[in-house]
């Protein structure tokens, strides 16, 4: 079983984020077993053509995404923040892997009850706003956004966040401090993971959609 899974969700295998993601892995593979998932590798298409409307059979790729998903105890996303948010290719693995009745699914009374419990994350960022852009004006919607919006509205818990930035202003002995704090996240995480295993993600019956 999987203990700790690294995404990397930049569309370039050549970015900061790979790297990032690369060093973090590394750190944790000290410490546990590490699995890698790429969504820019996967053969799928990120667009829901119905909404929530209707079902959209899973690729082959995504399947596999969800069992590495399932398998695992700690997930570690890493990504940009652009435009306030997270590249399209991310945002579509999100739309189609996260499926309802699969990542969550509605009580009776109308809460939603996440099925990754017992799971635990770490957003890992970059971006070119100062801190203090992010944190007073803008109000991190990336973090909002998948950190609460997505990853703790399926369960996974707690959802730290790493930022690493301006990247623009950067120069090389930045950004190879910033890849060196990111291995020891890697290993300090992998020390840290829950140490009872996960229960296997369900999926709910019947099959109820959503109306958007």
């Amino acid at each position: 079983m999987t203990q700790l899974l690294v995404i990397d969700a930049h569309p370039d295998p050549d970015s900061l984020c790979a790297a990032l993601a690369d060093r973090y892995a590394q750190g944790a593979s000290d410490r546990t077993q590490v699995a890698r998932l790429t969504p820019r590798d996967l053969d799928f298409d990120p667009v829901l053509h119905q909404g929530l409307r209707g079902a959209q059979p899973l690729e082959p790729d995504l399947v596999r995404a969800q069992q590495e998903i399932s398998d695992a105890r700690h997930l570690a996303v890493v990504a940009p923040i652009w435009w306030g948010s997270v590249p399209a290719l991310l945002k579509g693995f999100f739309d189609r892997v996260f499926e309802v009745r699969w990542a969550y699914h509605y009580s009776p009374r109308g809460l939603p009850v996440g099925h990754l419990k017992g799971r635990t994350a770490r957003l890992i960022l970059t971006t070119d706003s100062p801190g203090w852009y992010l944190n007073l004006l803008s109000g991190r919607p990336t973090e909002r956004q998948v950190g609460r919006g997505t990853l703790g509205f399926s369960g996974v818990s707690p959802v730290r966040v790493t930022r690493y930035g301006p990247v623009r202003s950067s120069d090389l002995a930045g950004r190879q401090g910033w890849l060196d704090e990111v291995a020891r996240l890697g290993t300090k995480d992998a020390a840290g993971l829950p140490s009872t295993p996960p229960e296997p993600v369900r999926r709910t019956e019947p099959a109820t959609v959503g109306a958007h």
